[in-house]
């Protein structure tokens, strides 16, 4: 209720202050949209969870992560400010969790014949983690209402098992999912297509942060708790991420393939391919979720097979994905020189 009532003043101030995105060769939009929406969001998400959770087991650190990736996106959608000065932000951010609330993947649980890491490379490989998915689900917005589609999907996901498996141990995490979900939700509502307000990096600096923090405590749930899926958790994990992880590194493929920077912009995203095929921003937003869909039912009905096969399961699928986008990208480019 709060992102929903939230929503329009935001964008009647955006508009009155002339503080509104401006369309470009990488942007699919084609008018002047605010990019506020993840004020909403985060206020939405702030209240009820201060209101309502427990904020004992990590939620508080993550909280003060939450606020320090909040206003360096305010920041970016504001004023714009260099990829070292997000970094920085993300950096401190991560180490509030890590270090102050000891959130971090202690065990690979058998990836790779590799069990319980030293202290040294799990904070390493948390960091990479939490900066990685962040960045995932930055990457992601792309169209309107699809990074937030996909958070939902990913969010109600973990929601689901910390309620069911939880326990004491996780359990307060749900009111972090659930709070999540409404505040989305309430955004949702004007951000599909034709959007009047973008989520901009306010939001998805939060929500990606948000979500990473879930997935490393699902996966430590796995380990500790067992639930279903015990020591296939990260595995599932990667399954309930698989969108926003297939696009980011796809992407950044192709781009150093190229020879250019992994961090160019350019329209190389899945659902700049996807449109290009001639589907509508809603088609695209609706495809890519039930993708999303159909790997998360995936993997949680053939956990029992183990990290390494779903993991090589999930790779030979994004390849398949990869091969058709690429084939089908050339014969597009053919037939324009052709006409």
């Amino acid at each position: 209720m709060v992102a929903l009532f939230a929503v329009p003043s935001i964008i009647y101030i955006a508009h009155l202050k002339n503080m509104l995105d401006t369309p470009n060769v990488r942007t699919v939009h084609e008018s002047l949209t605010p990019r506020l929406g993840g004020v909403a969001v985060f206020a939405g998400f702030m209240s009820a969870l201060t209101i309502f959770a427990d904020l004992g087991n990590g939620i508080q650190q993550l909280l003060a992560g939450c606020i320090v990736l909040f206003f360096v996106g305010l920041k970016d959608d504001l004023v714009s400010i260099s990829v070292s000065k997000k970094f920085v932000g993300q950096l401190l951010a991560t180490g509030v969790v890590m270090i102050m609330a000891d959130i971090r993947v202690t065990s690979f649980q058998g990836i790779l014949g590799i069990h319980e890491l030293p202290i040294g490379i799990s904070y390493a490989f948390t960091f990479l983690a939490i900066v990685g998915i962040t960045n995932a689900i930055n990457l992601i917005d792309g169209l309107d209402g699809l990074a937030g589609t996909i958070v939902l999907i990913i969010t109600s996901t973990y929601g689901y098992y910390f309620a069911r498996y939880g326990g004491a141990g996780y359990g307060n995490y749900v009111f972090v999912s659930v709070c999540l979900i409404g505040g989305m939700l309430g955004f949702l509502r004007y951000n599909f297509h034709r959007a009047s307000i973008f989520m901009g990096d306010t939001g998805s600096l939060v929500c990606g942060f948000i979500v990473s923090i879930l997935t490393i405590q699902f996966i430590e749930m796995g380990l500790k708790v067992g639930g279903p899926f015990s020591t296939s958790s990260p595995a599932v994990a990667i399954g309930i991420l698989f969108v926003p992880l297939f696009d980011t590194l796809r992407v950044f493929i192709v781009r150093m393939m190229a020879g250019r920077s992994p961090f160019s912009p350019d329209k190389n995203h899945v659902h700049h391919r996807i449109l290009a095929m001639g589907f509508q921003q809603i088609s695209t937003v609706m495809l890519l979720g039930l993708l999303n869909l159909v790997v998360i039912l995936f993997v949680i009905n053939f956990a029992a097979l183990g990290n390494m096969l779903l993991i090589g399961c999930l790779v030979g699928f994004s390849v398949l994905i990869s091969i058709f986008l690429g084939v089908y990208q050339s014969r597009s480019a053919q037939q324009r020189v052709a006409s």
